[in-house]
């Protein structure tokens, strides 16, 4: 038997300020909570300004040379950009930093994938990943951490199956939801009917809301001091 350990991924956050851009220190302060809620360590932080994010590689060549040489010296197995990357962006830095890189978005669908419950949101983060082309294609950088962030919902495995298969997928999820949606509306016709008062919590991530409900109702949901817990 081998017992096989599971490994703390350790990344880099990288951020590109533009012009008249005043808050990167804090994009990149909560960048580094959702990395936390995701299951990673931040042990380092990149930032390059320029006038327009590199349409390449998100940033230009002298930064990537320096995350390169950050990897190494921080025993990094990845990054993550503070933006949303295209997928023409993700695979050409991968192919110059030759490790794992994520955006903002992977991490926050990763995090949600991690979370889902009800069936409703299952289906909701699997048919988003599966139109999020940029989580295809890892490859090595991935397997040598054996998954990770990105991996959770529905898998490394589905991830990798062409897109014909993809596509009859999306079609598939499609109809479950819409069968969800409809026995949602259902609920929610009879709860009018009933005429019981309905009221919303609404907040930004991580600011009490689920706190708030366990107090006033006895939930008993998860609340966690993380970003989208």
């Amino acid at each position: 038997m081998i017992e096989l350990k599971k490994e703390t991924e350790r990344v880099i956050l990288v951020g590109v300020c533009l012009p008249g851009q005043e808050d990167i220190d804090a994009s990149l302060e909560e960048l580094s909570e959702l990395a936390k809620t995701a299951g990673a360590v931040t042990v380092g932080k990149v930032v390059q300004s320029r006038d327009q994010v590199h349409p390449g590689t998100y940033v230009g060549k002298g930064k990537i040379d320096e995350i390169k040489s950050l990897l190494w010296e921080l025993d990094a197995t990845g990054i993550i950009c503070d933006d949303e990357l295209s997928p023409a962006q993700m695979k050409n830095l991968q192919d110059e930093l030759d490790a794992k890189v994520m955006d903002r978005t992977l991490v926050i669908l990763d995090i949600f994938a991690a979370r889902a419950s009800t069936s409703e949101g299952k289906i909701q983060v699997e048919q988003l990943k599966y139109r999020q082309t940029r989580l295809a294609g890892f490859g090595t950088a991935m397997s040598r951490l054996g998954g990770g962030i990105g991996t959770r919902g529905p898998g490394e495995k589905k991830l990798e199956m062409d897109r014909r298969l993809i596509k009859n997928r999306i079609a598939l999820l499609n109809r479950e939801l819409k069968s969800v949606k409809q026995h949602r509306e259902v609920t929610r016709e009879k709860r009018a009917k009933s005429r019981i008062p309905v009221a919303a919590i609404v907040g930004y991530t991580n600011a009490g809301k689920s706190t708030l409900l366990n107090a006033l109702t006895g939930a008993d949901i998860l609340a966690e001091d993380k970003l989208f817990a």
